[in-house]
């Protein structure tokens, strides 16, 4: 009997320690959780990417931060290698991280299963890439391919309803039946967009779309990218060399050396405008820029304003004049 007491104590001391380790589980949680994200899509909190080979390591992403509202048209430029196609893959599932925290949809795809990645990939994002290659088969119709990636999810009849539904949506119900080499750039990447919309996703993904096609090609394919996300409210994020595209989102955030460097918000007066911007309408113009702090207080220098100093070595003058910090050349 004393025994079987003294059983039901021991019992009852690890239960309630079970509950006090789970209370203070969750006050950590309370400690180190991101701000309110429910209007954010996409959270980068200091990501840090870093490929390996056997004699060197490559440092993609430096810390990397930048919050993507949902329902958000933006796009994100940078010279080669300086880490937005990392960003991109990141974000579609195709790499993980390093290093830091990377939310999207409120789902946290550092701690992702392979089985979870799998179905976040098929079912949160859908892709487009520059080279068609990727996104279409060539021995299938149009609307074929659009049916591809709704393959084990909807029956025959509905598939065939949705391919027309998202070709409409694209301009292209009239070549429903054709194949990749009886279609032009153009049009092979508005099958494309059609194609990542199959699976309905939350955010679609773009990696330079406008890099094969003309200028002319290039606004129309920009102009479906913002009936979509006008329409449907979807997410998009387009990674661009394209200038003149770059100057038709509201938002432009620009990398550099694995960095968010600055941001182009488009000034209020063109935001019902946008059909005025032509590819001589300077960027000045059309968009405010602002450099970005990172969370040492460093800022990156936009390379212009570089140039324009005349620079001889790697220092500069910092002062704080009449309300504003002044950069200048030490030697003038």
């Amino acid at each position: 009997m004393k025994k079987n007491k003294q059983d039901a104590e021991t019992a009852n001391e690890a239960v309630l320690q079970e509950k006090a380790n789970e209370a203070a589980l969750q006050e950590n949680a309370k400690e180190t959780a991101l701000p309110e994200t429910e209007d954010k899509m996409i959270i980068c909190d200091n990501l840090v990417k870093i490929y390996k080979t056997e004699d060197v390591e490559v440092l993609a992403l430096q810390g990397l931060d930048i919050q993507i509202s949902r329902g958000e048209l933006m796009a994100i430029i940078g010279n080669s290698g300086s880490g937005k196609s990392t960003f991109l893959n990141m974000i579609g599932g195709l790499d993980r991280p390093s290093a830091g925290r990377l939310i999207v949809d409120g789902k946290d795809l550092f701690k992702m299963s392979e089985r979870e990645l799998v179905d976040y990939k098929r079912s949160t994002v859908g892709f487009v890439w520059q080279n068609n290659a990727r996104n279409l088969l060539p021995y299938l119709t149009a609307a074929e391919n659009v049916q591809m990636p709704m393959l084990f999810t909807r029956s025959d009849t509905k598939k065939r309803e949705r391919a027309l539904e998202l070709l409409e949506m694209v301009g292209l119900s009239h070549r429903k039946d054709s194949k990749l080499s009886q279609m032009s750039g153009g049009e092979q990447q508005r099958v494309a967009i059609a194609i990542a919309l199959a699976n309905s996703p939350k955010i679609l993904l773009a990696d330079e779309p406008t890099g094969s096609v003309d200028v002319k090609t290039g606004a129309y394919i920009l102009d479906v990218f913002k009936e979509i996300n006008e329409n449907s409210g979807l997410t998009i994020v387009i990674v661009t060399h394209d200038r003149m595209l770059s100057k038709k989102v509201h938002r432009v955030a620009a990398i550099r050396d694995g960095k968010i460097s600055s941001e182009m918000i488009m000034k209020q007066s063109y935001r019902n405008r946008m059909s005025e911007i032509t590819a001589l309408t300077e960027a000045s113009e059309v968009q405010d820029e602002y450099s970005i702090l990172d969370r040492a207080g460093r800022v990156q220098i936009p390379h212009e304003v570089l140039e324009n100093l005349h620079l001889s070595g790697n220092k500069v003058k910092l002062e704080y004049v009449d309300g504003k910090v002044v950069i200048s050349n030490p030697e003038s």
